[in-house]
């Protein structure tokens, strides 16, 4: 059944999701949008049709509600409406880190809670989206969401406590690649090779071992192994790797992503 959805919030973020959920059509009626940037509210006007109104009035008007603001800013926007909350709206909250309880207690009231958590390859279609309900949520509110939203990457329904694992992984994994990816350019172009042909052999390098991967299920060590030959060139480059600290390297840094995320939904 269509319904009137809001966003509070235009970032990048915010438009990944509503430019997925607009390619459906009949899904919605009419799209509600707050912003303090009257410039991103004009972009999400200009783009789908979307009406700019205040927080209240988008709440009072809208079945569904993304909310799409930075972690710190969660508080004040549920503090000043909370008198427009019931439990015949779906609030989504996409903040990082931001638990549940959080939400539901600043509401005071019984409002059906769906905490998501998105990568910002959702801007290209290949996001990896988490989704966790609330108290008060029911599963086909946590099924409306995951349908709304798999036209920007896959998604995965769980128990929150997970929720900062996958922050960890998947939230702020996307970094972590480019970085592999900027290395692995750089130090291309001290080999000689140009700048061009550096992104290129890189990209195309990655992307192929991933659908590797992909379409043969293979664990990675597995096709790691295919690729080495003893006493050969990636031997070689795998044992420096290795003795860079690469992998503990991993561990550490998600783990730091994993506490800071926790940290993020207790301040």
């Amino acid at each position: 059944m269509p319904f009137n959805l809001g966003i509070i919030g235009c970032g990048k973020m915010g438009y990944a999701l509503l430019k997925g959920i607009t390619q459906e059509s009949g899904a919605y009626n009419t799209i509600y949008i707050c912003d303090t940037d009257d410039e991103r509210m004009g972009l999400f006007t200009r783009e789908f049709g979307a009406l700019a109104t205040s927080h209240q009035q988008l709440i009072a008007n809208a079945d569904v509600i993304i909310l799409a603001v930075k972690p710190a800013q969660v508080k004040s926007v549920l503090a000043s409406t909370s008198d427009v909350w019931s439990n015949e709206k779906l609030l989504i909250s996409i903040a990082a880190g931001i638990k549940i309880a959080a939400i539901e207690k600043e509401l005071g009231k019984p409002v059906r809670v769906v905490r998501v958590m998105p990568n910002t390859p959702c801007l290209v279609g290949e996001g990896v989206i988490a989704i966790a309900g609330g108290h008060h949520a029911s599963l086909a509110d946590l099924q409306l969401v995951q349908a709304m939203l798999e036209r920007v990457g896959i998604s995965i329904i769980l128990e929150e406590s997970y929720m900062d694992a996958v922050t960890a992984v998947s939230g702020s994994g996307p970094a972590y690649a480019f970085l592999i990816v900027e290395a692995m350019m750089d130090a291309a172009i001290n080999l000689g090779l140009s700048s061009d042909i550096s992104r290129r052999l890189v990209l195309q390098t990655v992307k192929g071992s991933i659908t590797m991967l992909e379409k043969t299920g293979d664990h990675p060590a597995v096709l790691k192994a295919q690729v080495t030959s003893p006493g050969g060139t990636t031997i070689a480059g795998l044992r420096e790797l290795e003795a860079g600290g690469i992998r503990e390297a991993f561990f550490a840094a998600m783990e730091k992503a994993w506490q800071r995320s926790m940290k993020l939904g207790t301040d």
